[in-house]
């Protein structure tokens, strides 16, 4: 994993940010973030066209950046020029290290207990373990999962309570999608799931579980890798998919054809506002909506697939 980073960012128009999104990641090979701070929204499609955006590109720092901003700045003066009426800034940029992100808020992240039995430990910290905790040791890096955020959070109490209350199996299969730092998928296991696999589009963040999955000796007991879930063929007891809303009703489709008859979906990542949404998306297919849990602005939901005789 590279370190240290340049951070290409592009003031610009957002009728435009995804033509420019699209060619700052070509330029860069690289991911790209798109930022509007005066907006609460996720999709492009949401943000009036007269609200202007950051685009922001990343170059590896220890390459020779010339060529790359040599293009970028092409780029920026052919749409100038294709669109008069239109400001487009020259590009600004700053260095980042990747370091910086992971090491700094560690002081912040301390032991946490989520529902019943689950106890969520970094792994630089002491703790006092009472008889009936779940152990969870994890250092996130740079994944997403620590389980102080509510959707995590939200995400392991409907877990525990489903694998508590499960009349499917001895040891339900299941599948985290969107794993982050395997935090969900580690728990599962504890809670007594069998076959586990966790998935992630972000390799980086499938690096971060499997350390994750080693530091808890629970390696040999997750499948974990990048695929999609459109190339999963088989069928699991519990799907977790902690991903946006828009996301989530995007593979709709996809997570019931993968659940099994009676088996529970969770979904969480889902800000209170899009619940309502994610609803109308699921509607249409053969599941059935169980319940809600809420914490401040974040909402995760179970459902259950209906059984077809």
């Amino acid at each position: 994993m590279k370190n240290s980073w340049l951070e290409i960012v592009l003031d610009i128009p957002a009728l435009y940010s995804e033509v420019v999104a699209d060619f700052l990641s070509e330029v860069t090979g690289n991911g790209v973030c798109v930022e509007n701070l005066d907006v609460d929204a996720f999709s492009v499609k949401e943000i009036p066209d007269s609200v202007r955006m950051s685009v922001k590109g990343y170059i590896a720092a220890d390459i020779d950046s010339t060529p790359i901003l040599d293009e970028i700045d092409n780029f920026i003066k052919g749409l100038s020029a294709q669109y008069p009426s239109e400001f487009f800034s020259n590009y600004t940029i700053d260095s980042v290290n990747t370091e910086d992100w992971s090491n700094s808020w560690k002081v912040h992240f301390k032991p946490i207990r989520v529902g019943n039995r689950l106890l969520i430990v970094p792994t630089w910290e002491e703790f006092d373990k009472l008889p009936d905790d779940l152990v969870i040791r994890i250092d996130p890096g740079m994944a997403f999962g620590t389980g102080g955020h509510e959707t995590t959070r939200l995400c392991l109490e409907l877990l525990e309570t489903v694998m508590e209350n499960s009349s499917l199996l001895a040891v339900p299969s299941l599948l985290d999608l969107g794993t982050g730092s395997g935090i969900l998928a580690m728990a599962a296991c504890l809670l007594g799931a069998g076959r586990v696999l966790a998935l992630d589009i972000d390799s980086d963040a499938i690096d971060v579980a499997r350390e994750n999955f080693v530091l808890n000796n629970l390696s040999e007991m997750i499948e974990s890798g990048t695929n999609t879930l459109e190339s999963l063929k088989e069928n699991f007891d519990i799907i977790l998919a902690n991903i946006l809303a828009e996301e989530l009703v995007r593979l709709a489709p996809n997570l019931a054809d993968r659940l099994e008859n009676g088996g529970s979906l969770i979904l969480s990542g889902i800000l209170a506002e899009k619940e309502q949404l994610v609803k109308i998306g699921f509607a249409p297919h053969s599941l059935q909506y169980v319940t809600s849990l809420y914490d401040g602005e974040w909402v995760a939901m179970l459902y259950k697939k209906v059984v077809i005789v």
